[in-house]
C-alpha cells in the first residue's frame, strides 16, 4: 500500500498569535502584482500596448485593488457563498482567509480596464491584450497558495503522488468525529495538532482518503501553460487588438474545465454534469469568441506592428 503524503504545511509564513500573522495566500497576491507590473512594464517599453510605461504602475495598482481583489471577492460571494455572507456580513472583509473567485477576478479586470480605457483615452483591448498575458502568473501563485492552505483539494485518487488533506476534517464532520477531532475550527489548529501528536497523524493516515493535488494541476494548467502560450502569441505573432484577450478567455476556460475534472466539486451548486467552475467557464468561451470576432473585424494593431 502506498504511503501517501500527509499535508502538514502551515498557511502562515510567520504566525504571531491566535491566527494573526503573515500568510502564504497574501504573499501570493503581492508577488503576483509585483511580477505582473514588471512584465507589463517590459511589454509597454517595447510598444506592445498603448499604455505609456510611466502609467503602468498606476494601472496595475488600481487593477489589483478594484479588478482582482474587489471583483474576486464579489464573485466568490455571488457564485459560491451568498447565503453565508448574508448571515455573517463581516466575513466579506476577511480576504486573508481565502474566499476569492478567479472568475470574479477576471470579470472584475474586464470591467476595470473598460473604465480605465475610457477615463484615460486608451484602447480597451490594447490594455487587455497585455494584461491577460501577465494574469496567469497570479493564477499560478494563488493556486500554489491554495495547496499550501490545503483548500480546494482534488477528488479521491490512487496515483503515487496523491495527498491526504487534514483540512478535510473541517468539511466532513463525520470524518472529524472518527478522528476524534470535533473541536477544530481552523486548518491551522489541525496542522498544529498533526505536527505535535504523532498518534493523531497516524490516525489521519488511516482514515483520510488520498486525493489528487488538483491545486498543483491547476497551477500548471492555468498558470504555466497558459502564460507560455499567451507570451508566445504576444511576442511572436502579429495579432489584431482583442484577439489575445479572446484567446485568454477561451484557453483559460478550457484549461479550467480540464482541471475541474480532478478537483472535488464545490458543494455550493452544480449544473448537470458540470461543476460550478466548469459551468461558469462555458460563458468565458462565448466572451472570448466575441473578443476575437471584434478584433478580426476591426483590424487594429499595436504601435509595434503598425505598418
Amino acid at each position: 500500500m502506498l504511503a501517501y503524503y500527509l499535508h502538514t504545511l502551515s498557511p502562515f509564513i510567520v504566525e504571531f498569535r491566535n491566527g494573526i500573522g503573515l500568510r502564504w495566500y497574501g504573499l501570493a497576491y503581492v508577488l503576483a502584482f509585483l511580477l505582473g507590473y514588471q512584465l507589463y512594464l517590459w511589454l509597454a517599453r517595447r510598444r506592445y500596448t498603448d499604455l505609456q510605461p510611466e502609467k503602468v504602475a498606476d494601472f496595475i495598482t488600481w487593477a489589483a485593488i478594484f479588478g482582482v481583489m474587489l471583483g474576486g471577492r464579489l464573485g466568490y460571494i455571488l457564485f459560491y457563498d451568498l447565503k453565508g455572507m448574508i448571515e455573517q456580513p463581516s466575513q466579506m472583509l476577511r480576504v486573508w482567509e481565502g474566499g476569492m473567485s478567479s472568475h470574479g477576478g477576471i470579470l472584475g479586470l474586464v470591467l476595470f480596464t473598460f473604465y480605465w480605457s475610457r477615463r484615460h483615452r486608451v484602447s480597451w483591448t490594447s490594455l487587455g491584450d497585455c494584461l491577460v498575458v501577465v494574469a496567469p502568473i497570479g493564477l499560478c501563485l494563488v493556486r500554489l497558495a491554495n495547496f499550501i492552505n490545503g483548500e480546494l483539494y482534488g477528488r479521491v485518487a490512487s496515483v503515487a503522488w496523491a495527498v491526504q488533506f487534514p483540512t478535510e476534517l473541517l468539511d466532513r464532520p463525520a470524518l472529524a468525529e472518527q478522528a476524534g477531532a470535533r473541536d477544530f475550527r481552523t486548518s491551522q489548529e489541525i496542522f498544529t495538532q498533526v505536527r505535535a501528536d504523532p498518534a493523531f497523524a497516524a490516525r489521519l493516515r488511516e482514515i483520510l482518503p488520498a486525493r489528487h493535488p488538483s491545486q498543483i494541476y491547476e497551477a500548471l494548467l492555468e498558470g504555466v501553460v497558459l502564460f507560455a502560450v499567451l507570451w508566445w502569441m504576444r511576442t511572436r505573432l502579429r495579432l489584431p487588438r482583442g484577439v489575445l484577450t479572446g484567446a485568454f478567455f477561451i484557453l483559460y476556460a478550457l484549461l479550467r474545465i480540464v482541471g475541474e475534472f480532478f478537483r472535488e466539486p464545490d458543494p455550493a451548486w452544480s449544473v448537470g454534469l458540470f461543476s460550478a467552475g466548469q459551468f461558469l467557464s462555458l460563458f468565458m468561451v462565448l466572451i472570448g469568441a466575441g473578443f476575437i470576432a471584434w478584433g478580426l473585424r476591426t483590424q487594429q494593431y499595436e504601435r509595434k506592428f503598425a505598418g
